[in-house]
Parts: structure tokens; C-alpha cells; sequence
């Protein structure tokens, strides 16, 4: 028989979670927020989590004056308008330039990912002349809180580290995940068959990227709502990683 309802999917922003700060408990926050609101978290949901908040808990923000800037980075800054500092704190957090674009380097940060300024940011960190620096191991903080809240709550839930990235052929940004524990990143369906009968040979789904997509909807920028469930989404469960995304060099079309 077919199905008697449409297939859902919820997205809920989780507010008042206070403002993070270093050696906070995270996971706890969001327990207890989640709970406050009336909407306790529940067995199944994935819980997305802006980079910025895991970020600030692990310690991740610094002084500007922490990076003392190379011949490198005073003459791109010269140039490009930008404070040498910053420019420092890209160079140090990134494994190769892969363009420069006026004020932007384009680089491969050392856990792979490709991104705008190795993915440092002075923006929402809580002060002034403060940047923000990407969490060391992404996929790690993920199992962290997802372990956390396992022990806590005795639930199995996903957990997904989102971050702002802009797309090639495509203007404006969308998040994507950068860190993945308790479930598989993609939704593979090379091998099946269309409605057609034609044979899938190339279709492999990143749902990790879309349940990003999807939280940003609900956190928005200045929303100050750092975490959203993702609530009805049928995943495949397992250790899953944010570093299975990252396309091998050999396969990139923009190396």
C-alpha cells in the first residue's frame, strides 16, 4: 500500500543557548536549551552546529596580535588593503594558496577543505581585533558532543559542524559541513534504477551538506541561534566523517 502521509521533514532552531565561551559545556547547552523550548532532543535527530560556537569552545579565537606577520604577509597586505595580521593567521592555518582573487586567498586548509581565507574569520567573535580560527578536527568535536549527549540523554543522535562556503560557477554562500559523527555523509544511489529503468551510475547524494543547508535557514547570521535539530530525516546511521567529502586531487576539477 502506498504510504498514508507525505514524507516530513522538520528544522528547528534551538534558541537561547548562551553566548559560548572557552571550556563551556556545548553539548550541555544544547540539551538544555532544546529542553526549555519544548522541543527536548529525541533519538534520531541530527543536530547541526555552527563552526563558530565549537570554535569558541575549543579555545579558537585569538588576539590578532597572537600572529606576527612574515614578508609574505605584509607585502599581500600592502597590497590587497587587508591587516597583515589576518593575512598571517590564513597563511598559518592553511596548507597551499590555491588563488589569489584581490583581497581573498584561496586556500587548502590543513584538513583538506578549500575555502575563502582557510576559513578565518573576525566576524561574531566576540570582541574586537579577535579572529576565528577553524576547529583543529572538525569530525572530532562532532563525536565529542555526539558522545556527550549519548551519555547524557541515552539517545543516538548525528551531529553536524556547519560552516558558511561559497560555491565555483555560483554567486552567494551556503553552509556545508565540515565535521560529521553518527551518520554517513552521503546517500548513495549509483546502482539503482530510475523511474525510467534507467541504471544511476553517478548520483551520489551529500546529505550532510543539505541538512547544513537546510539548518542555516533556521540559524541565519544574526540570529544568535547556533544550533538547529533536524528532525524526521531517514539517514543512514554510522561513523561517518566530514573528511569522506573532500574530493582527492586527482578528481578535482579545480585544483
Amino acid at each position: 500500500m502506498p504510504p498514508t502521509s507525505a514524507p516530513e521533514v522538520r528544522v528547528i532552531g534551538i534558541r537561547n543557548i548562551p553566548m559560548v565561551q572557552a571550556g563551556d559545556d556545548l553539548a550541555g547547552q544544547i540539551i538544555d536549551a532544546a529542553a526549555a523550548q519544548g522541543t527536548p532532543l529525541e533519538e534520531g535527530d541530527v543536530i547541526a552546529i555552527t563552526q563558530r560556537v565549537v570554535s569558541k569552545q575549543e579555545g579558537r579565537i585569538y588576539p590578532m596580535d597572537h600572529f606576527v606577520p612574515s614578508a609574505f604577509a605584509l607585502a599581500y597586505a600592502e597590497r590587497t588593503e587587508k591587516d597583515p595580521r589576518v593575512v598571517e593567521a590564513v597563511l598559518r592555518e592553511s596548507k597551499r594558496i590555491i588563488r589569489q582573487a584581490g583581497p581573498v586567498l584561496i586556500t587548502e586548509t590543513h584538513h583538506g577543505l578549500k575555502c575563502a581565507n582557510a576559513g578565518v574569520d573576525a566576524s561574531n567573535t566576540g570582541g574586537q581585533d579577535l579572529v576565528c580560527l577553524l576547529p583543529v578536527d572538525p569530525d572530532a568535536s562532532c563525536r565529542g558532543i555526539r558522545d556527550q549527549i549519548r551519555a547524557r540523554l541515552g539517545i543516538e543522535v548525528a551531529i553536524v559542524i556547519t560552516d558558511t562556503f561559497g560555491r565555483p560557477w555560483r554567486l552567494g554562500q551556503t553552509n556545508v559541513a565540515i565535521g560529521v559523527a553518527g551518520m554517513k555523509p552521503f546517500h548513495d544511489y549509483i546502482g539503482q534504477r530510475d523511474l525510467d529503468g534507467h541504471e544511476l551510475r553517478v548520483t551520489l547524494l551529500c546529505v550532510a551538506d543539505e541538512i547544513a543547508g537546510a539548518a542555516e535557514l533556521v540559524m541565519g547570521k544574526l540570529d544568535a541561534i547556533p544550533a538547529a535539530i533536524v528532525r524526521g530525516f531517514n539517514y543512514e546511521r554510522g561513523e561517518g566523517a566530514a573528511t569522506e567529502i573532500v574530493r582527492e586531487m586527482a578528481l578535482d576539477l579545480f585544483p
